[in-house]
């Protein structure tokens, strides 16, 4: 009987804290320790486009202690702001979170319980922080070498380039085994942003699907939009038919992609007051003279405006290949068509039309090449 009364007590009290819980709006209340002259935290919200703004702020009590009520009408990501320091969160109405942290610790750590997502989010920080710390000691190093032989010589740069792109694959990596682990919460959501959204558009396409039925993650706007952001390059994606198109090359002639039918072809999308791909140019060059007789091939489409630079550019750069232009920046009928939003972009299409490969440059290039085409 003493241990039904019990179990009745605990129920009781149960029932109560839940029926007293606000569904209408969520908490989140915490510590900042060793504030200093810091008086105010504030609360941002991510709005539509992911970026943030303040939405509430809570003035410190003597002992450090803050309290934010707030409503939400769908789960949503926040950061607590604390002078210069960011702390990111998950929330929604019903939650009650806290979250403590000490100013003094250079490490900028903190707790955070209440909300299971928010607990994931700061481990994936976590863990960002940590590659982050990895590949700036890398950058310093590079540094101070470069300083002491007064330049940036390449063979510095042979050492250490492939050092920081390594880290940044392994880093990539664990991000997608964070997002695979996490897919159905917000978390993986908030990582997915740390992605080179170029070079990892198939991965992000493909968990833009697993979560388009997601009815809980599907109410936040952020996410929509990228659902549908994904959805409209779906069919650009490696894997698709690229979409033929006819162009005017320099000479005045027509050009369809779908002449090169048959043969590997890169579409490289570039323009003459373009730095980075003024640059890239000498390694396209030296790669089709490579493999242009293995059946590479290249169709260069300009973004310039003015035919003058653009012919300038051609002669000056040695490109030995097609070049055409509708001559009207981001607003062409190729650009619109392959959704040009920046340049350098390119799309290597094999002989049966399709994309097999996207944005590729530098060595990246040569390798790919060097796999493909035999």
């Amino acid at each position: 009987m003493k241990n039904i009364v019990i179990l009745s007590g605990i129920f009781l009290v149960s029932t109560f804290l839940f029926s007293c819980k606000d569904n209408n709006a969520f908490i989140i209340t915490g510590t900042i320790k060793n504030p200093a002259k810091l008086k105010t935290v504030y609360l941002l919200e991510a709005d539509s486009t992911a970026q943030l703004t303040v939405v509430d702020s809570s003035s410190l009590t003597p002992d450090g202690d803050f309290k934010f009520k707030h409503t939400s009408a769908y789960v949503n990501l926040y950061k607590l702001k604390a002078d210069t320091n960011q702390f990111a969160l998950e929330a929604q109405n019903g939650d009650v979170i806290e979250l403590n942290t000490d100013l003094a610790d250079s490490q900028h750590k903190y707790t955070v319980t209440g909300s299971e997502t928010s607990e994931k989010i700061k481990a994936f920080d976590d863990f960002s922080k940590a590659f982050t710390d990895k590949n700036n000691k890398v950058i310093a190093d590079f540094n101070a070498k470069s300083q002491r032989a007064g330049q940036q010589p390449d063979s510095l740069l042979k050492i250490y380039m492939p050092i920081f792109q390594k880290n940044l694959a392994v880093y990539s990596d664990a991000v997608l085994k964070f997002i695979d682990d996490n897919k159905s919460s917000l978390a993986a959501f908030y990582a997915s942003t740390a992605l080179d959204a170029a070079k990892y558009e198939s991965q992000l396409i493909a968990y833009a699907g697993e979560i388009k039925d997601n009815g809980n993650l599907n109410k936040n706007p952020a996410v929509r939009n990228f659902i549908n952001a994904m959805d409209k390059a779906k069919p650009l994606s490696i894997g698709h038919h690229a979409p033929d198109f006819t162009i005017s090359s320099i000479d005045a002639k027509q050009v369809k992609l779908s002449d090169y039918k048959g043969k590997y072809v890169m579409v490289d999308f570039w323009a003459s007051w373009c730095v980075p791909c003024r640059q890239e140019n000498p390694n396209v060059l030296m790669q089709y003279q490579k493999f242009h007789s293995k059946g590479f091939n290249v169709l260069g489409v300009s973004l310039d405006k003015d035919k003058a630079a653009w012919q300038k550019a051609v002669n000056d750069d040695h490109l030995e290949w097609t070049q055409t232009s509708d001559l009207k920046s981001f607003e062409g009928q190729a650009e619109q068509l392959y959704h040009i939003e920046a340049i350098p972009s390119n799309f290597i299409i094999d002989p049966q039309g399709n994309i097999i490969a996207k944005n590729i440059r530098g060595a990246e290039l040569e390798a790919f090449l060097t796999n493909t085409i035999h």
